[in-house]
């Protein structure tokens, strides 16, 4: 009788696998949304929530 044997990695696996792609594209793309509707704020709008301009990149980090 023939066994097949296959690796499928597990969430220690250390290795680059289509989950991590996949959450660093998810990542990426929040941190793009999230800077987009900050840069549609105003200046007024921005300094109601405690941001200025300047703290933008930095926060969404």
């Amino acid at each position: 009788m023939a066994t097949l044997q296959t690796y499928r990695p597990t969430a220690t696996h250390t290795g680059f696998g289509l989950s991590t792609l996949f959450a660093k594209i998810a990542k990426w793309n929040n941190r793009r949304a999230t800077i987009k509707e900050l840069n549609k704020l105003s200046n007024r709008e921005l300094d109601d929530i405690g941001l200025s301009r300047g703290d933008i990149a930095d926060i969404t980090d």
